[in-house]
């Protein structure tokens, strides 16, 4: 009887994790489906429907160019930046020779290796973006956080500098660049500059364009702080700096993120228009020296860069949540 009834509680038993293992097997396979298939099936509808419609739409130029064309360019621009490492790296080697033959005749000549004088390549030029909008993202987030901080931990304050917030925030990068543009002329004036100035006029427009959204979320997540933290850290005597590090901080961090993010997307975005209308070395420079070619290929170009500017985009929006995640405390 013992034992007849270990059997069934067995079977029952195996039939329950049967069940179990099925029931996870289903969802694995819909959540695998959702997050893969899915995308993938919408990334092909788009593809088809580009090719299908790029045909028909005709231009100065010759046709839209398709995904295919946009393929083949693009190798080609790889193609490009291969060629001219290898340049570089032979002109350099050729310094390296020349300089050697110097010094074994003249030991105390002075000798340099000048840099490759051939123009940036798209992929270069990738790196330009990146490293700009970088900068200028990083000096947006130092003004913004601690200001927002300021904002949410004083009505007063907050109150006083709403109207700026209000007043400045929709201003187009268009309207700041021409601003930006001659102060920098005016006031980084150096025989040896550190940095270019065409550098510095698009990192600062960028600067000005994208601080609002992180501004905008530190306040209110600050001002936001629940109120029994708060008497804590008024019970505690907690000092003003000690109060910010280990109770407002910690408990904005999820809003300033999300400003965080909406930010670098705004950054970026920015950077290829200042690049575009002050000539600054980028992708955006790319696209108006590929649009003012008006070759047959530059169409092709054109779209690559398009596709590169916003797969970069997206790069950095979900390096930007990975971050969120690690650090957030309701991620």
């Amino acid at each position: 009887m013992t034992t007849l009834s270990q059997t069934d509680s067995l079977s029952s038993g195996q039939r329950w994790l049967r069940a179990l293992t099925e029931k996870l097997s289903s969802q694995n396979l819909a959540e695998t489906f959702r997050q893969l298939l899915l995308p993938a099936i919408g990334i092909a509808m788009f593809l088809g429907f580009w090719h299908l419609a790029a045909p028909q739409v005709q231009t100065s130029l010759g046709a839209f160019p398709g995904p295919a064309d946009v393929l083949e360019q693009s190798g080609q621009l790889w193609q490009e930046h291969s060629n001219q490492r290898d340049r570089a790296a032979q002109f350099v080697t050729m310094q390296e020779e020349r300089n050697e033959r110097i010094l074994a005749e003249n030991p105390d000549a002075e000798v340099k290796i000048r840099d490759y004088p051939g123009a940036p390549t798209f992929v270069d030029q990738i790196f330009t973006s990146l490293g700009t909008v970088l900068a200028g993202f990083v000096l947006a987030t130092i003004i913004a956080v601690p200001l927002g901080i300021i904002i949410g931990l004083n009505r007063h304050f907050s109150a006083a500098i709403n109207p700026l917030i209000q007043i400045f925030k929709p201003v187009s990068p268009l309207a700041w660049l021409p601003l930006v543009t001659m102060v920098v002329s005016a006031t980084y004036v150096s025989d040896d500059p550190m940095f270019e100035k065409s550098f510095l006029t698009s990192m600062i427009t960028v600067t000005l364009c994208s601080l609002w959204p992180t501004l905008i979320n530190t306040s209110v997540g600050v001002s936001a702080v629940n109120p029994d933290l708060l008497n804590v850290s008024k019970v505690l005597q907690l000092s003003f700096w000690t109060h910010v590090r280990k109770v407002v901080l910690p408990s904005s961090v999820p809003m300033i993120f999300t400003g965080l993010r909406v930010s670098l997307g705004i950054a970026w975005m920015v950077l290829i228009a200042a690049e575009m209308l002050a000539q600054s070395p980028g992708l955006g420079k790319f696209v108006w020296d590929e649009f003012q070619n008006g070759s047959s290929e530059s169409l092709s170009r054109i779209m690559v860069a398009v596709l590169a500017i916003g797969f970069i985009g997206f790069l950095l929006d979900r390096i930007m949540l990975l971050i969120q995640k690690k650090v957030a405390w309701n991620e």
